[in-house]
């Protein structure tokens, strides 16, 4: 926990009292609110004090020079970095001329809560002025998640102890950056101030402004507009300036009486539309707003919430801080793509700057994955996005000399954005990781329209490198060689497993696609002689095994490097990259994150039982998990070899991440994947769900902390329902058509409406558990709970 904040416990929210300054930017992330469009921090209603301020648009950035100390042939030449789109959220408060600010006067009482099935931040308050005026408000605020444009806020204040003249400042405010020094002074001054105001207009109380991104020249809209309940009294004036828009209530009020505004804002942005036509987009939203007020956008977004919690709702039985958590992570997974439409999930989502809101492979390796069995229609948007940036892939391969598509590393609009060549750019796995998440969607789906018309061509693209940077030896065996796997700790390798075993599905399912869409193979210009390249190609992959230690080396070479010296590590020398140059941690046995780990989840089908527990007990003695994608990794492999507590207490780490704030990170916004990754350790770790090419299977078993999980899965037009306890599993089928399934291998059948339960087997001799590095292993999960 971190020192000094205590969120309340509970199943459905996430509570905070009173107010801790030192904290304030940890506080904002996790309060944040977004739809996948529009994202809004948890910034307090005045805007001060404030953490880190943010309002964002998935998809507004400025580029930027990209630095390099010596330039290379293939190396991005720009940057790209999110930025703060002007802010609406701001409701400044005066009570007779006194500015409401939580850091003067006395604060009587103060509760902010996040609610999970409303979709909304609350907030309530009673301060006292300087002058001794006491005043209570109320507020609330939500980012529609049906209205892709909009956001709002319902605001209320009373005087408590005598009559008070009360002026509220309701603000649109541009140019406010996060309080970030980059070394080199191009990149600052790029960056320092990236809008250029472009018109403004406040017209009957309506506030509009227009700007445009210096460098990457996408326009911005934001309008806002208020519904007011006040006294007759009550006086309204509104104005706009370039940087500036405000609408000013002022209004007396004695005790008894309140002022409620309802403030409508509308965000729009394009790179190709007039300001004119994007003043038109952005106050028709602002319309659509208005006509709903704030009960109807309240209504839809609860409506939304309970749709999508119908599926994927996980109840679990002996932690609470667990289930609360499990559940903060699952909305905000959600909220982070519900309406992002033909946009990616960035690694922050839009809840801060981090990772200068860049989308990564996590997206589709972690984040995608829940989608598919939430709400499928929101996971099928994102990989629609990918493949919208075909363009972009096909052009970088071509540069760098390669066929097909080649997936940038790191990116916001589909261009590679990545400035560092051994860790990102030739991470090409990214292009295995997007292929993966287009067949995991059409298994589950079955939806054979998307697979035509977005699969197929993506799928097709990412084999065709496959075949351009691989090669073939001597002997019939084909390598991938030079590449980086997830593992950011050793880099430039040959033969990464993990990158093979994604890299031969890749090709095997590209040649199978073509074979069921002859009409694709015209348009791409797939011949039989390529599709015999491919299935040749997935059939030699090398797969590397080191025959004396029994383990598979994550890449050629790596079981025989010398082993980092943990022992002398001390526990303030982590993470390592920060204190270590990366040439000694490149040829040391050391991993940052789960890498051949992973390719035991994501290819479990390539591993036998006896090769996952031998390599589970070798690699946990060499990760760092200086990466928040690694825990919930661990404890699926931990789970499935049968060390159920250690994966619990990676479950843990997992979930409590950012509530607790463990990285010293969460500032700069939550780690949207790891949220992700909670659900992926109790499905695929404690419900023991594979789903590949031999269909649909559980082996569930929990570890003794719990008492109890249940979850939901998307499956066709049906809901899976899975509820797994100590000595049996139940699985219900809700809508839908039959579903089939395997229980410890043995073949379920289930029609709508049927339910079945079976035993859970006793669990085999698993050995003692394996060792981490000193200083290296998770948190337990009893020390978790409060």
């Amino acid at each position: 926990m971190t020192d000094g904040l205590r969120f309340d416990l509970d199943p459905w929210s996430v509570g905070l009292h009173d107010v801790d300054l030192d904290h304030l930017g940890h506080v904002e992330s996790v309060f944040a609110l977004s739809n996948g469009n529009v994202g809004w921090r948890g910034n307090l209603d005045e805007g001060e004090p404030r953490g880190v301020p943010g309002s964002y648009l998935n998809g507004v950035f400025e580029r930027h020079p990209m630095p390099y100390a010596e330039g290379g042939y293939g190396y991005p030449s720009s940057g790209q970095s999110a930025i703060d789109v002007p802010d609406g959220k701001i409701l400044r408060l005066l009570v007779d001329d006194e500015p409401l600010d939580l850091r003067t006067g006395r604060l009587g009482s103060h509760e902010r809560r996040l609610d999970f099935r409303s979709g909304t931040l609350r907030r309530e308050l009673e301060w006292t002025s300087p002058a001794g005026r006491t005043v209570r408000v109320t507020s609330e605020r939500l980012v529609s998640l049906t209205h892709r444009s909009v956001a709002a806020l319902r605001y209320q204040v009373e005087p408590v102890d005598g009559p008070a003249l009360v002026t509220l400042q309701s603000e649109l405010i541009a140019g406010e950056q996060p309080p970030t020094d980059y070394p080199d002074p191009r990149v600052q001054e790029a960056l320092s101030a990236p809008l250029r105001p472009v018109a403004q207009h406040a017209v009957d109380g309506r506030v509009t402004l227009l700007h445009r991104t210096r460098r990457s020249d996408i326009g911005v809209a934001v309008a806002m507009e208020h519904l007011i309940t006040a006294p007759r009294t009550a006086v309204t004036e509104s104005e706009a300036s370039p940087d500036l828009g405000r609408t000013t209530i002022a209004v007396g009020l004695e005790p008894g009486e309140r002022l409620l505004v309802v403030k409508i804002v509308a965000h729009e942005w394009s790179a190709e539309l007039s300001p004119s036509a994007l003043r038109d987009r952005a106050e028709a939203g602002l319309r659509e707003g208005l006509r709903a007020g704030w009960e109807g956008l309240a209504t839809l977004q609860r409506e939304r919430l309970d749709d999508y919690w119908a599926c994927a709702a996980v109840e679990i039985d002996g932690d609470p801080r667990l289930q609360q958590a499990v559940r903060f992570g699952l909305f905000h997974v959600f909220q982070s793509a519900a309406r992002a439409d033909l946009r990616p999930v960035p690694g922050k989502g839009l809840t801060g700057p981090g990772y200068d809101g860049h989308t990564f492979w996590d997206s589709e390796g972690f984040v995608l994955p829940v989608l598919t069995y939430t709400a499928p229609e929101v996971a099928a948007n994102a990989l629609r996005w990918r493949h919208a940036t075909l363009g972009h892939a096909r052009d970088r391969a071509r540069q760098l000399h390669f066929d097909g598509a080649a997936f940038p590393w790191r990116t916001i609009d589909g261009q590679e954005a990545s400035g560092y060549w051994p860790a990102g750019t030739i991470a090409f796995h990214i292009n295995a990781d997007i292929a993966a998440a287009v067949l995991r969607h059409v298994q589950a789906t079955g939806d054979a329209e998307f697979e035509r018309e977005v699969g197929v061509e993506l799928v097709v693209e990412t084999a065709r490198l496959w075949m351009s940077i691989g090669r073939w030896d001597d002997s019939g065996r084909f390598h991938i060689d030079g590449v980086t796997g997830p593992d950011e700790y050793t880099a430039m390798v040959d033969d990464n497993v993990f990158t093979n075993l994604m890299a031969q599905q890749n090709l095997s399912a590209a040649a199978d696609l073509i074979r069921r869409y002859p009409e694709n193979a015209l348009a791409l210009k797939v011949d039989d002689a390529e599709v015999a390249r491919w299935t040749g190609a997935s059939a030699a992959m090398t797969v590397l095994y080191d025959e004396r230690r029994g383990v598979h080396p994550q890449s050629a070479g790596f079981t025989d490097h010398e082993r980092w010296d943990f022992d002398s590590t001390p526990p303030g020398r982590y993470p390592l990259q920060d204190h270590y140059p990366y040439f000694d941690l490149y040829r040391k046995q050391v991993v940052k994150q789960a890498d051949l780990v992973l390719a035991m989840h994501f290819r479990h089908d390539a591993f036998t039982p006896e090769q996952k527990a031998r390599n589970f007990a070798y690699y946990e003695a060499l990760t760092v998990r200086d990466s928040s994608l690694s825990a919930a990794s661990q404890a699926v492999i931990a789970a499935e070899v049968g060390h159920l507590e250690l994966a619990a207490d990676y479950l843990a780490e997992a979930a409590l991440l950012d509530l607790d704030d463990i990285h010293r990170n969460t500032d700069d916004g939550l780690h949207i994947a790891s949220l992700a990754g909670m659900w992926v350790a109790l499905t695929a770790g404690f419900g023991g769900m594979r789903h590949g090419s031999d269909g649909l299977r559980f082996e569930p078993r929990l570890p003794p902390s719990l008492a109890r999980i249940a979850f939901g899965l998307r499956i066709g037009s049906g809901t899976l329902r899975v509820e797994v306890r100590p000595d049996s599993s139940a699985y219900s089928l809700v809508g839908g058509t039959r579903c089939a399934l395997r229980h410890f291998g043995e073949p379920v059948t289930l029609d709508p409406g049927e339910s079945v339960t079976l035993p859970t087997p006793p669990l085999g001799d698993v050995g003692p558990a394996p060792e981490q590095p000193p200083g290296r292993s998770p948190r337990e999960m009893l020390a978790s709970r409060d």
